[in-house]
């Protein structure tokens, strides 16, 4: 019942969810619960990669037997965040922003690994600080890091004190959509490579010539169009727009007018 507490069966189909990538949301709707609960259970017994239905059983267990006088101490109210934010809002914020990241492809842990370094304000995060908040294992962690890195969506830096640190620039999406346009790249050259050794003309080269005409085309319209946005919303520093315009009227007017004036 969607008011009581979560019992063995429910607990097993969250790992089972959780295996499957699949978003806190989707495993609330399943078991008809609230998302907020299902994410408190897999927050409080491990983490997304550390779960384990059995052990947050015996753990729900041994904090049900505990005094009743330790469940009667006031909660602890969580750390307040800066800028006068709602602490209860910006996780809600970050647990939709991971399920959207999770339906376009990332593993979980990639995606809470993202949406950490997109909503610090401080720009970048360690790898101390990754665990901390995701409560995951430093292994699990450096392995997240590496395929977003491959992907162009962090870079690595280094601090004041040394200390390795992650960040994901304004220019992150423009990195990895040309990460996604170089792979797309690549899979039309072997495709065309495919159509040598399976012999021209025959139905199996004609497929792979097919896949390789279309992935060029998407790789050169998906090249053309992350320039084009990057040079338009990011490269181009404030108030060039409207000089830029200014410029383009003034020519058009003063060559047309010029050139009628002298027709005349």
């Amino acid at each position: 019942m969607p008011g009581g507490r979560l019992t063995q069966q429910e607990r097993q189909q969250i790992a089972l969810g959780l295996a499957d990538d699949l978003a806190y949301a989707e495993i609330a709707r399943r078991l008809d619960r609230p998302t907020s609960t299902v994410t408190r259970e897999v927050m409080r017994n491990g983490g997304p990669s550390g779960y384990r239905a059995d052990v947050a059983q015996r753990a729900t267990g041994r904090r049900a037997q505990r005094p009743r006088q330790a469940e009667a101490r006031e909660p602890q109210a969580p750390a307040p965040l800066g800028h006068g934010r709602d602490a209860e809002a910006v996780r809600a914020y970050e647990e939709t922003f991971t399920d959207v990241l999770v339906q376009s492809g990332l593993s979980r842990m990639m995606a809470g690994v993202l949406v950490c370094l997109f909503t610090t304000d401080a720009g970048s995060v360690t790898a101390a600080e990754l665990v901390r908040r995701l409560q995951v294992s430093p292994a699990t962690i450096s392995k997240s890091i590496a395929f977003l890195e491959s992907q162009g969506l962090v870079r690595r830096e280094r601090d004041e004190g040394r200390r390795e640190r992650y960040a994901a620039d304004d220019d992150v999406w423009y990195q990895s959509v040309m990460a996604s346009a170089r792979s797309t790249a690549q899979l039309a050259q072997v495709a065309r490579q495919g159509v040598g050794v399976l012999g021209s003309g025959t139905p199996a080269a004609h497929r792979l010539e097919n896949i390789a005409r279309f992935t060029d085309f998407v790789s050169e319209s998906i090249t053309r169009a992350a320039e084009q946005a990057r040079d338009i919303l990011v490269a181009k520093p404030a108030g060039a727009e409207s000089g830029t315009d200014t410029g383009k009227d003034t020519g058009t007017g003063t060559g047309t007018d010029t050139g009628r004036d002298a027709e005349n």
